[in-house]
């Protein structure tokens, strides 16, 4: 245990100091080219090693990655679009991306409504209220999706009929004289999915208030001093008035969030595994590569899901700059 803490301390020691000495070392570099080139030089000197780490550890795998998705199961030798025809005419897959369809319609939505609702009632408490409500609302942010997942398996837990209930739900349920259910496999109106997506939403509530919270706290209170003088009530000031001025924060959550649910693997894997049709797109990946040894299968749903998350990124940059132009 000791040993492994100060191979710790030393790795992120040795990160900051390596990285201190590498900017000095160009820095100075920089400055002895003399005033007129200095100028030119230094952004790249500082820039440079984020380009190079983007190129070697993000460029570099995509390419790589697009390449594979056109070869066999091996990557011996090249199938054109043979991996792409059999994954979206497979049934199976046309499944998961079924199920990551849901996520992605219902869990941003959710988690958006849910912090936005939660921020404004937190931002009523006194600050004593305010402090206490918000460090318990963002404690689950804190958690790995991994130990988040493992705390809601002992919600869900099923023992069977006549035993006693060690999972919470079902306890709940048992009061009311009904079940016990086996939750991961109710799949009716996709509820076992809905109950998965429930964590998901419990990790990034916290996040989205935070960020709200503070959009709402900096809205102009003559804005709102001038709708109430005007006769309009709490609720229609909340959406005519406040909602509007923080419109890029809204988009900015939902975007980030959408972003991680498009690329969920941990809480499926944890809890079902892909099992009662509640397999989503990163764990087909994961599956495809180390279970099955299929890396033309898995490097194809991985450039499907790039190909997805391509728009998306391209609407937040843009929205960040149509907010940057507007200041």
């Amino acid at each position: 245990m000791v040993i492994k803490l100060a191979n710790a301390v030393l790795a992120i020691l040795g990160g900051i100091g390596g990285a201190i000495l590498l900017f000095w070392i160009l820095n100075k570099l920089a400055e002895s080219l003399g005033r007129r080139w200095e100028d030119r030089v230094k952004p790249w000197a500082f820039a440079g090693p984020a380009i190079l780490a983007i190129g070697v550890y993000l460029i570099y795998p995509a390419v790589v990655t697009v390449q594979l998705s056109f070869a066999n199961a091996s990557s011996t030798a090249y199938v054109g679009l043979a991996n792409y025809k059999d994954l979206l005419t497979s049934p199976d897959f046309l499944g998961v991306l079924i199920n990551n369809l849901l996520w992605i319609l219902i869990v941003p939505a959710a988690t958006v409504a849910l912090g936005l609702g939660v921020a404004v009632l937190a931002d009523r408490l006194r600050s004593r209220g305010e402090k206490a409500a918000k460090t318990v609302i963002f404690l689950p942010m804190a958690i790995s999706m991994v130990g988040a997942a493992t705390i809601w398996r002992s919600v869900y837990e099923y023992q069977p009929e006549g035993e006693s209930q060690t999972g919470l739900l079902n306890a709940i349920v048992g009061l009311f004289h009904s079940g016990p259910f086996f939750w991961y496999s109710i799949d009716t109106m996709h509820l076992n999915s809905l109950l998965l997506m429930v964590i998901l939403i419990w990790t990034q509530v916290g996040y989205a208030m935070v960020l709200l919270s503070a959009a709402i706290k900096g809205t102009p209170e003559d804005t709102i001093e001038a709708a109430r003088i005007d006769g309009a009530n709490e609720r229609r000031i909340f959406f005519r008035v406040i909602v509007p001025q923080i419109k890029g924060t809204i988009i900015t959550v939902f975007i980030t969030v959408l972003i991680g649910v498009m690329k969920v693997f941990d809480i499926v894997y944890i809890t079902t595994n892909g099992a009662f049709n509640t397999d989503v797109i990163g764990r087909r990946f994961y599956n495809e590569l180390f279970t099955n040894g299929n890396a033309g299968y898995a490097a194809t749903i991985v450039v499907l899901l790039m190909l997805a998350i391509t728009p998306v990124l391209i609407y937040q940059v843009r929205q960040f700059k149509a907010e940057e132009a507007g200041r």
